[in-house]
């Protein structure tokens, strides 16, 4: 995971992975890191980042569809003794 700083992006706890991809896909992150002069991985790990954020979206979306009853804020700092 990435968190991002003014200077770029600071490397924060990682984990190595084994993942296979189209070769179309490999062949684009190769020049995006050619041209941008950064590492694959960083390529890769913006990339899942901004999808991650497409997909909070969508599950919120999904939550405000599925007719679930609501709190309201004050009701939600009641449950919680605030």
């Amino acid at each position: 995971m990435y968190n991002n700083t003014h200077k770029g992006m600071i490397k924060m706890n990682t984990a190595r992975l084994n993942i296979t991809i189209p070769s179309t896909m490999n062949e684009q992150i190769n020049i995006f890191a050619e041209e941008l002069n950064e590492k694959k991985s960083h390529i890769i790990a913006s990339a899942l980042d901004m999808y991650f954020d497409y997909l909070d979206i969508r599950v919120a979306e999904k939550r405000l569809n599925d007719d679930e009853p609501t709190l309201t804020l004050d009701e939600m700092k009641k449950n919680l003794g605030l």
